[in-house]
Formats: structure tokens, C-alpha cells, sequence
């Protein structure tokens, strides 16, 4: 992964930024040396009906390498939420699903088994599991503790 060779994502969305979509992108940006290119367009609402959306959907999932998933939407919209997990399986793209934010609430049973990988929100936790799930990367980290005795 590089600038010349970001990883490509798609974030499920209802058709207008929610808080959690939009935090997605802060912990993506706060993080150094991580390059990535957003397919999902959630402004961009098509007209029509139901399956005009899917479509849209379908067209922003194809060519992406991984898609993250906001179980925080699932209630708002099962079948949409769903219908987007579902195509990136049926396309062989890895699925990262994000427990809803702030809260401890379970992630329902059904959506979890579609995932590949399910994490909380976490920065590294985010990052480590999209370059895991995205491109093979090892994402073996340590962490290194400093402590000053007196």
C-alpha cells in the first residue's frame, strides 16, 4: 500500500452520512503512512425505486477490495445493510464489521456471520484489520510501554 497504490474501501451507508460513517474516516485519517481511496458515495442518492439503490450500491461495491461494515445502521435499515454485506461476499470481498459505537449492545447474531472480521472501534484495531482483510498485509505491532522509576 501506497500513495500510488491506496486501498480501495467501500463504508455501508443508508444514502446520507451518519456519525458513525463519517468517524470511520477520522480514525482513517488520524492515522500516518495509510492510503486509501472511499468508493461508498452516500450524497449521491439515485432516483427511483428500491432496486435503483441497490444497483448504486452494487456499482460503488464492485471494485473495491474491502468493505466495512456499521452494524450502528443495521436497525435504520436491515435489508439495505444486509443486501450490501451480502454482494461483497457474493463478489469475494472481505467484510470488517464494526460493533455499534458507544454502546454495548450485541451485534445481531445474523450480521456478525457475515462478517469476516468483527472489531471494535478501535484506530489501530480499524487499520490492522483492512490492511489484514484488504491486502495480507502482517499487521504485527508492538507496543512499547515507557515508565520512568525514581
Amino acid at each position: 500500500m501506497s500513495q500510488a497504490n491506496p486501498i480501495r474501501l467501500f463504508v455501508t451507508h443508508l444514502w446520507a452520512p451518519a456519525d458513525d460513517y463519517l468517524r470511520v474516516f477520522e480514525y482513517l485519517e488520524s492515522s500516518r503512512n495509510f492510503f486509501y481511496k472511499n468508493f461508498s458515495d452516500p450524497e449521491h442518492r439515485p432516483a427511483g425505486d428500491r432496486e435503483a439503490l441497490k444497483q448504486a450500491l452494487r456499482t460503488q461495491i464492485s471494485p473495491v477490495e474491502v468493505l466495512i461494515g456499521l452494524s450502528s445502521l443495521f436497525e435504520q435499515d436491515q435489508d439495505l445493510i444486509t443486501f450490501q454485506l451480502l454482494y461483497a461476499q457474493a463478489c469475494q470481498k472481505p467484510v470488517i464489521l464494526l460493533r455499534p459505537f458507544g454502546s454495548s449492545q450485541a451485534v445481531p447474531k445474523g450480521l456478525a456471520e457475515l462478517a469476516d472480521e468483527l472489531i471494535d472501534w478501535d484506530e489501530r484495531a480499524l487499520i490492522d484489520a483492512i490492511r489484514r482483510q484488504a491486502r495480507h498485509e502482517d499487521t504485527t505491532r508492538w507496543d512499547t510501554i515507557e515508565f520512568k522509576l525514581d
